[in-house]
């Protein structure tokens, strides 16, 4: 069974607010995928879904091209917001490069609730 979100037992404060900013993210841009990601710094990024013609990223590569762009240098946490049964290999290869192995990837429904979080290595 689902656990809402505002519920989950253990789910650390900020790991529960990057799934938050990802779960607004889709919703306000009508995106298939939102998602967080926070930096060594603790700065979040937080992007939806890209699909232009002549460019299709995930939410979650997204976010991730916007903490490099930004000066990160490291990935404390990502969270995707998705129907997606899993997170794809190329956002955790993305998230890998950038946070290591060891990088915490969550994975919630629309509704927040975590179905499951996997390292990114």
């Amino acid at each position: 069974m689902l656990t809402p979100m505002s519920e989950a037992a253990g789910l650390d404060p900020e790991d529960r607010k990057i799934i938050t900013l990802a779960r607004s993210t889709r919703a306000r841009n009508g995106v298939p995928e939102g998602a967080a990601v926070r930096d060594e710094t603790g700065r979040t990024y937080v992007a939806g879904t890209v699909a232009l013609k002549s460019l299709r990223l995930s939410a979650l590569q997204t976010a991730v091209a916007m903490a490099v762009a930004s000066g990160a240098k490291s990935l404390e946490a990502a969270a995707v917001v998705s129907e997606a049964p899993a997170v794809p290999s190329a956002d955790l290869a993305a998230v890998h490069e950038l946070g290591g192995p060891a990088t915490p990837v969550l994975l919630a429904g629309p509704d927040g609730a975590v179905r499951s979080t996997v390292t990114a290595g």
